[in-house]
């Protein structure tokens, strides 16, 4: 069982060996860019040439070894999420940042281990996690063994089951059985609150096998409402049908999962100097999902604004910049939505503009801005008033080097979202996720068409390695350009600040103080 985080200072103990991990990374570069007689860094291009995707890449390898030390994941809630907030505070606090750790709480879903599903009887099979059955997002934990019960399927091509959707499907089912029931026509949430209210001590939901997209494994959810608790596992149709041929079925089933209140951190990191009235926020989520380290989504961000704000250090900035590494994205912007609902009017009214950085290393790429004008015309419209010229600063530094670029849309699945919601300014990169590469893309930026932009999306395989380089070092550049562009000048935005309208309401601010080393 998951229990409470332990809190952020215990696990400087762990981090110090890191820590050493990256000065050994970095080497002699590491030297030259803190040598005894610094470099002027005085406009966007001269911190472009202090930020280098050798020392975006030295982040990017601590968060892996942490990822490995921790079960392969740094999702929120879990010791592998703390440490990567460990890390970036110490590399923070090393530099000469005023740093904050926000601490929140929230309903956490949480994957500790692999799950399990093996068959006892007629034949001993063990079937393996991520190829022939995985969990259910939002299910209960549980470790149980018993005989498994067909609910009421409907088998064939272009069938249309209705399986465990009426409760008069279980009528005759033995309390205590597993329950086996068929995709089909209303929620997983209902099918399994049924089968765990008729007795079942857990469930098995195969795919409905009415359509070839309806064959394999499917990224399913029992939704954050679920009631059941019963453990409940999804599977292929393939294996369904197999199952409910079979006489005297009985299978163990383990679903290793934490769901309830888990807590978890944003780290905040001011600089000592600059206008706090005129704040620029630039933040990436560090937080994985469950299923992989997330060395990708968002380690490629994280580890590029690290990297930034590590040589900004050597800038006495006009306007304050603060850099914020959110958690609990991967849970719905969680911890950028804390931050943000806990601002008081006057902390909020000091926010100028909010720059994000999710995913921008993408294997198989795109340079994707955030379309702040809705001058691409793609969808939900334009951002707040100032975010057309925020989109323009990256647009700028794109053409600066020749590079092709394209509008993406403000869709909310990243951390702006609770920005643009108060009317504050946005923009930011993009390099895609699981979409797919169109031909005339791949003939502006390589890559392959007909494959995902990242083929590790959400998946164990979003490691180190798990990068296209190029765009990584194009990106980080970007980043460091944006940032420091407005550090010392933001005079494209203030005409719109007068103008712009809040959605303010009470707040209370859940700050904790400056982190002290251990």
């Amino acid at each position: 069982m998951l229990t409470k985080t332990e809190g952020v200072n215990p696990m400087r103990r762990k981090i110090t060996s890191i820590a050493v991990l990256l000065v050994s990374l970095l080497g002699v570069a590491c030297s030259e860019k803190h040598s005894s007689d610094p470099p002027v860094v005085s406009t966007p291009l001269d911190l472009v040439e202090l930020v280098t995707i050798d020392g975006v890449r030295a982040h990017q390898s601590v968060l892996q070894s942490i990822a490995d030390a921790n079960n392969g994941t740094r999702v929120s809630g879990t010791p592998g999420y703390n440490e990567s907030a460990e890390y970036v505070a110490s590399q923070l606090e090393a530099a000469g940042y005023i740093v904050i750790v926000q601490e929140f709480q929230y309903p956490a879903f949480i994957r500790l281990g692999p799950s399990v599903l093996e068959q006892q009887s007629p034949v001993p099979t063990i079937y393996i996690d991520g190829i022939d059955h995985e969990l259910i997002s939002q299910t209960d934990p549980g470790d149980v063994t018993a005989q498994v019960t067909a609910v009421d399927l409907q088998l064939g091509p272009d069938n249309t089951s209705t399986s465990g959707c009426e409760v008069a499907d279980f009528a005759t089912f033995p309390v205590g059985h597993i329950a086996l029931i068929q995709r089909g026509t209303c929620t997983y949430r209902q099918k399994a609150e049924n089968a765990a209210a008729a007795g079942a001590v857990g469930a098995i939901i195969f795919n409905q096998g009415n359509t070839n997209d309806r064959l394999g494994l499917d990224s399913a959810s029992l939704g954050a409402g679920y009631a059941g608790g019963i453990p409940v596992l999804f599977s292929t149709y393939s294996l369904g049908e197999q199952w409910s041929m079979m006489a005297g079925l009985e299978f163990h089933m383990v679903v290793d999962v934490f769901r309830g209140l888990a807590t978890s951190y944003n780290v905040l990191a001011d600089t000592i100097s600059g206008d706090p009235n005129n704040t620029i926020v630039v933040g990436a989520h560090l937080d994985s999902v469950n299923q992989g380290p997330g060395i990708q989504d968002n380690g490629s961000g994280s580890a590029a604004i690290l990297e930034t704000a590590v040589q900004m250090a050597l800038v006495t900035p006009l306007n304050r910049v603060r850099f914020a590494w959110w958690g609990a994205e991967e849970s719905g912007l969680v911890g950028s939505r804390y931050y943000v609902s806990n601002l008081s009017p006057q902390e909020l009214g000091q926010i100028t503009l909010y720059l994000n950085f999710d995913m921008i290393g993408s294997p198989n790429y795109v340079f994707s801005i955030y379309d702040g004008d809705d001058s691409d015309g793609i969808g939900a419209g334009p951002g707040p008033s100032g975010s057309a010229q925020i989109e323009q600063t990256f647009e700028t530094y794109y053409s600066m080097l020749g590079e092709p670029f394209k509008g993406t849309d403000f869709s909310g699945r990243s951390d702006y979202g609770p920005f643009i919601e108060v009317g504050i300014p946005s923009g930011g990169l993009f390099t895609g996720a699981e979409g797919i590469k169109t031909v005339n893309e791949a003939g502006l930026w390589g890559g392959t068409a007909g494959e995902q932009y990242d083929p590790c999306y959400h998946r164990e395989c979003d490691t180190f390695d798990n990068i296209s380089l190029k765009s990584l070092e194009v990106n980080s550049d970007v980043v460091a350009y944006a940032a420091m562009k407005y550090a010392m000048d933001t005079s494209d935005i203030d005409s719109v600040r007068v103008n712009r309208d809040f959605v303010l309401r009470d707040k209370d601010t859940s700050f904790m103080g400056p982190l002290a080393i251990q």
